[in-house]
C-alpha cells in the first residue's frame, strides 16, 4: 500500500544517551518485579522507549522504559511480551501526538514533548507497522493533545529498543510468506507487467492491477504478475457502507485514503482474463482469486458483472479457488454468486457485537442481520467462510467482546479468523467502542483470546490470508 504523503518511514539512529541505568529491581504499574534489567536470565526485561525528533531520526532513550497500551491504560513493554520487529515492518512517527514513557527513576509513566537529553528538541511517538501475519498485542503509547485530531489510517503496534534492535509488541498467526517482500524481485514484476501487457492489450483491469503493484506497492497484485497465490479482482466503485476507517474513500475528521478507489466497472471479460491467467499460472490448490480489495467498494455492489465473470472462468475450465472478501451485506446476491461457483467468503467485522459493528461500519441499505444470514446462507451451501476480524487491543480482547465472540462461534458457521490489525486512530477506536459497547470492559490479552479460542473451538483456522480451498480438498 502506498504511505500517505509527510508520513514518514523513519532511519534508525542511536540517540543521545544520559546516565547508565544501574543495575536495579524495578516494580512496573502492574506490580510485576522485574530483576536487573540487564540481566538477561529475566525474561520480563524492560525494553527502552524510542522516540522520533521532527527531521524523522529514530532514537532510543535509554532510561526511559518503552510504554505500550492496551485501551486507555498504558503498560510498561517487555521483553516477554515482543518479537524482534518482524521484516517489512516499518516505523512510524506519529504526528501531533505526545511520547508516552515509564521513568524508570521516578517509576511512573509520564508524557514527553521534548528531547530530556538535548532540551529544545521536539520529539514525537514511534508506532510499528507490522507485517501481515502479524496481530498487535498492544498499541503505541501516546497522548492527544487533541481529541479530535485523528492519525492517518495505519495501525500502531507498540514498539521499543532491546538487544541492539527494534522489538514489536506482535503475536504471528500466520507464516506463510505469501506477502514476504523479499519473495517478490522488482525486476519479475515488472517482466510480468509486460507479458500482460502484450498479451491483454485491452483489459483494463491488467492495467489498474499495474498501477496497484507499481505505484501503490500492493503485494497481491505483485503476486498476480509474479504468477503466485492470490490475484485481485477489484470491480466496484460504489460501497453500501461508511466504514470510519475506509482507506479508499473518505470525507471527514480531515482523513485522507491511502490510496485511490478504482473508478471504472470492469466487464465480465476482463474479470475472466486475469482470473484464468492466474488460474493457468498458479497449480489449483495454491491459486486463490479474490473480489473485494482495498481499491474497491463492496465487490456484491457489483453483482451484474461479477456473477456473469464467475460463470465465465467455470465454463472455461478454471478450477481453483474463487473468493470474495465483502460486508455481506446483500445475501440473496451472494447466494446467487455461489450457485455460479463462488467457494468462499471472508466477512469483514470490527465485532461480533450490533451496537459496535453498526458505529464502525456505518451500512447504508443493508443490517447486521443481513451480515448473519450471509454467513448462514454460506455455511447452508458448504461454503468456506472466514471472518476478517478487524482487532485492536482493548476492545477485541475485552470481556464482552470475547464472549459475544464465543457465542458468535457456537452458533455460526465460521471455519476462520483473519486476524487483522485495525487502521484507525486507536485512542480514538477506543472511545467510539466504549460508547457502543456500554461501558469499560477489562482486557483479557489477545494472546490470552487467541489461545482460548484454540482450546474451544480446535477446528477453527487461526491466519491472516485467504486459503485455497480446492485442489488438495477442503482447508
Amino acid at each position: 500500500m502506498k504511505r500517505k504523503k509527510g508520513f514518514k518511514n523513519m532511519v534508525s539512529r542511536k540517540g543521545q544517551m544520559g546516565k547508565k541505568q544501574n543495575n536495579q529491581v524495578v516494580k512496573t504499574p502492574n506490580n510485576q518485579v522485574v530483576k536487573n534489567r540487564n540481566n538477561n536470565i529475566t525474561a520480563a526485561i524492560p525494553l527502552n522507549a524510542v522516540v522520533a525528533n521532527e527531521k524523522g531520526e529514530i532514537f532510543e532513550l535509554e532510561d526511559y522504559g518503552a510504554a505500550a497500551m492496551q485501551g486507555e491504560k498504558p503498560l510498561l513493554l517487555t521483553s516477554n511480551e515482543t518479537i524482534e520487529m518482524p521484516h517489512g515492518s516499518e516505523l512510524m512517527m506519529l504526528p501531533g501526538m505526545k511520547a508516552l514513557v515509564f521513568n524508570f527513576d521516578r517509576g511512573s509513566f509520564e508524557t514527553l514533548d521534548e528531547n530530556p537529553y538535548l532540551p529544545g528538541e521536539r520529539i514525537f511517538p514511534v508506532a510499528v507497522f507490522n507485517s501481515p501475519g502479524y496481530v498487535n498485542r498492544y498499541f503505541c503509547a501516546y497522548e492527544k493533545p487533541l481529541p479530535e485530531r485523528l492519525l492517518p489510517l495505519f495501525s500502531y503496534g507498540a514498539c521499543g529498543w532491546s538487544h541492539g534492535g527494534f522489538y514489536s509488541a506482535a503475536i504471528c498467526v500466520d507464516r506463510e510468506p505469501r506477502q514476504d517482500l523479499r519473495l517478490m524481485p522488482h525486476d519479475g514484476i515488472v517482466a510480468g507487467v509486460e507479458f500482460m501487457r502484450q498479451k491483454y492489450p485491452e483489459n483494463r483491469l491488467m492495467r489498474h492491477l499495474e498501477r496497484c503493484a507499481l505505484e501503490y506497492g500492493c503485494p497481491a497484485a505483485k503476486n498476480f504478475f509474479l504468477g503466485r497465490y492470490e490475484a485481485p479482482l477489484p470491480t466496484s466503485r460504489v460501497c453500501n457502507a461508511d466504514c470510519m476507517g475506509c482507506i479508499s474513500f473518505q470525507r471527514e475528521n480531515n482523513l485522507v485514503a491511502c490510496q485511490e478507489r478504482i473508478n471504472f466497472t470492469p466487464f465480465s471479460v476482463e474479470i475472466a482474463e486475469v482470473t484464468l491467467e492466474h488460474f493457468a499460472r498458479v497449480p489449483d490448490a495454491q491459486a486463490v482469486a479474490s473480489f473485494g480489495q482495498g481499491c474497491e467498494g463492496d465487490p456484491l455492489t457489483a453483482f451484474d458483472v461479477i456473477e456473469p465473470a464467475i460463470k465465465m472462468i467455470r465454463e472455461s475450465g478454471g478450477n481453483a479457488t474463487i473468493n470474495m472478501n465483502t460486508n455481506a451485506g446483500l445475501p440473496l446476491l451472494l447466494a446467487r454468486l455461489f450457485d455460479a461457483g463462488l467457494d468462499s467468503v471472508r466477512v469483514s467485522m470490527n465485532s461480533v457485537r450490533k451496537s459496535c459493528y453498526l458505529r464502525y461500519f456505518r451500512p447504508k441499505g443493508y443490517s447486521y442481520e443481513d451480515v448473519i444470514k450471509s454467513i448462514e446462507t454460506a455455511g447452508e451451501k458448504g461454503k468456506f467462510v472466514s471472518i476478517n476480524y478487524l482487532n485492536c487491543p482493548g476492545v477485541t480482547d475485552s470481556e464482552k467482546e470475547f464472549e459475544a465472540l464465543r457465542h458468535f462461534l457456537a452458533k455460526y458457521p465460521v471455519n476462520m479468523i483473519q486476524w487483522r490489525n485495525m487502521n484507525y486512530d486507536p485512542l480514538s477506536y477506543f472511545n467510539v467502542m466504549q460508547e457502543a459497547g456500554g461501558g469499560q470492559n477489562p482486557p483479557l490479552g489477545m494472546e490470552f483470546i487467541i489461545q482460548e479460542l484454540r482450546k474451544e473451538f480446535p477446528e477453527l483456522i487461526h491466519g491472516y490470508f485467504n486459503p485455497p480451498v480446492r485442489g488438495d480438498g477442503k482447508n
